[in-house]
């Protein structure tokens, strides 16, 4: 505090000096403790809303993102807006083609997260997907006809996708089970189609690599990964969430596997522990070529997002196909039969064989070449579990499922399934019991349902007591195909007949979850790599500090308390300043006052 010397001189031997404060203390205590009342409530505010975000209400405000998230889903996509960026799959099916259109945002800026990719909707909220039959494997003579097969469905996705966002959205044509059965050569010339004339006509971001027949084991793993970005598996934070499941490894949620039965075939994946039981040679050479290690980050170096998956499909085991297999089973043992015994079972519908498979009534032939066998069902399902024991062709070791193939170890006791196509038909179409699986019930209400006259069950069918998905092929096979289901469950994959954690489904947050959002969301996973670079070198000058200083609470905390320190000194101090000048200057006034009194007395006298 500066202080001025104010002289009063007077025709005297002598000068008196005496100095005052130009400005008052007490306006600038009052301007400083305002200060300090600002500073205190400013930082009581930033704790308050700290606490808040590191607090309790954290897993609350996760839930509540994600509940809004997932009525998000649901609305129909704005195309107007030009941050979001498009993707199409074609999955090219045994019975037929169907196309998918997703759509997603700039990435988060989290290296831990995949792109946030979402089905695409049109204007009445309804998904953006077509489909076309039959399968793409139909042409197979006639491979220069492929383009013409898929025109529609590339047509249906152009309309749907903004013109200006063609050029930079990728394609995917990925052939399944169907193509897979055809010879090599005749898949390479469906491709080479497919890659020579769709760029001509459109301008969709498409290249060789792009158009593939994809393995079973491709398959089963895009499933898996599907399933577990749905369910927030992926999730690398807030594992104090309520909803997070137990974790399989430090830092990272459990994952589930999936069991998924379609027409022809038959895909089990889940996740397996980094750290396996020493095998046999042999087993442990199977282990290797059915484990399917890979890395779901954005980049190679992000270590903590490899995962390893069993994964194995089952060409043949599939529903259709398995009724196929049973039927020439019972066809060829019943044909040798009469040879051997001079029968005449099933060569006319007066003396049918009797197939426990089928509702008690139903009548049905079977024809393969120029054989003809006639049916009539019995509805016995615990007979029918049995004759389709021989189809799941086990061997007797303890590590072989289905056909005799190593099944690594499943932890029942640490584990949970969804089970999805025929999982989820055999046990909700019909018997309305879809959801958490219970094996002693659904064994139960599939022997009822096969026990029960097909007059009945088709009049039931006309009264619409059941799903409305169910059709009269669903009524003909369900018996048939709910033993199957059985049979692979517990049989094959050897699952405990009371295993708690399977849940049939065919939505999950109401959302049909195929395969193909897995495959676009593994071949777009190193996209957000790209953002992120971006977003780096944008950011380059100010990221030190935001890193450094802006998100560590406890430097930001302990500066802020320094500098009230300092201003709490400060006014000590300038209180002690004040209160010496105080006591220094009251003898110099006395004295002032004694001096000049007298003095002006004596010059206003006469």
């Amino acid at each position: 505090m500066q202080n001025s010397r104010i002289s009063f001189s007077y025709l005297c031997p002598a000068s008196w000096y005496f100095t005052v404060p130009t400005v008052s203390p007490f306006p600038r205590q009052r301007v400083a403790f305002l200060g300090l009342f600002f500073i205190s409530c400013l930082l009581l505010l930033m704790l308050i809303m700290d606490f808040r975000h590191w607090g309790a209400s954290l897993p609350r405000d996760r839930q509540y993102e994600r509940y809004l998230a997932r009525v998000g889903e649901l609305e129909a996509t704005d195309t107007e807006d030009p941050n979001l960026n498009y993707g199409l799959v074609v999955d090219c099916g045994s019975s037929g083609s169907r196309i998918f259109v997703y759509f997603w945002p700039r990435h988060n800026g989290n290296p831990h997260d995949l792109l946030d990719i979402k089905q695409m909707r049109d204007r009445n909220s309804q998904p953006v997907v077509k489909k076309i039959k039959p399968g793409i494997s139909a042409v197979a003579d006639t491979p220069e006809h492929a383009s013409d097969y898929l025109r529609p469905l590339l047509s249906f996705a152009a309309a749907h996708v903004p013109v200006k966002k063609h050029k930079e959205t990728p394609l995917y044509i990925l052939c399944t089970a169907g193509m897979r059965l055809l010879p090599e050569r005749k898949q390479l010339a469906i491709l080479a189609d497919l890659v020579k004339d769709l760029p001509l006509e459109f301008d969709f971001l498409f290249s060789q690599s792009q158009a593939e027949v994809i393995s079973g084991k491709q398959e089963g793993v895009y499933a898996w990964i599907g399933i577990n970005f749905v369910l927030g598996r992926f999730d690398h934070e807030d594992e104090s969430d309520a909803e997070a499941p137990q974790e399989l490894v430090t830092g990272r949620r459990r994952t589930v596997g999936i069991l998924d039965m379609g027409g022809a075939s038959l895909q089990i994946a889940y996740e397996v522990p980094t750290s396996t039981s020493v095998l046999p040679a042999k087993q442990e050479e199977a282990a290797k070529i059915l484990l399917a290690e890979f890395n779901l980050g954005c980049d190679v170096q992000h270590t903590e997002h490899v995962y390893r998956v069993y994964v194995t499909t089952f060409l043949g085991f599939g529903g259709n196909f398995a009724r196929q297999r049973y039927e020439d089973l019972v066809l060829n043992e019943t044909l040798n039969k009469n040879r051997l015994l001079g029968q005449k079972t099933g060569l006319s519908p007066d003396n049918p064989f009797l197939d426990p498979c089928l509702p008690v009534g139903l009548t049905d032939v079977v024809e393969r070449n120029s054989q003809v066998l006639h049916v009539r069902g019995r509805g016995d399902w615990a007979t029918c579990r049995a004759m389709l024991s021989p189809l799941l062709a086990r061997s007797n070791t303890s590590q072989a499922s289905l056909n005799g193939i190593y099944q690594s170890p499943i932890d029942f006791n640490n584990s949970e399934f969804y089970g999805f196509s025929e999982f989820f038909y055999c046990t909700e179409d019909v018997l309305r019991i879809g959801g958490q699986y219970h094996g002693p019930t659904f064994a139960k209400a599939a022997q009822d349902y096969c026990g029960m006259a097909w007059s009945v069950l088709t009049q039931r069918f006309k009264n619409g007591l059941f799903s409305s998905h169910a059709d009269e092929h669903r009524l003909k096979y369900q018996c048939f195909k709910s033993a199957w289901m059985y049979q692979v469950l517990h049989e094959g994959f050897h699952f405990p007949y009371d295993y708690p954690n399977l849940r049939t489904a065919q939505l999950v947050y109401d959302r049909e979850v195929q395969w193909t959002l897995g495959a676009i969301l593994y071949k777009t996973r190193f996209l957000p790599l790209r953002d992120l670079r971006q977003e780096g070198v944008r950011q380059v000058h100010g990221s030190w500090l935001r890193l450094s200083f802006v998100y560590n609470h406890y430097l930001f905390f302990a500066c802020i308390l320094v500098v009230l320190l300092a201003i709490i000194l400060y006014l000590l101090r300038l209180r002690r300043i004040h209160h010496r000048q105080t006591r220094a200057s009251a003898p110099l006034d006395l004295l002032w006052l004694e001096e000049v009194v007298p003095m002006i007395g004596v010059q206003v006298g006469p």
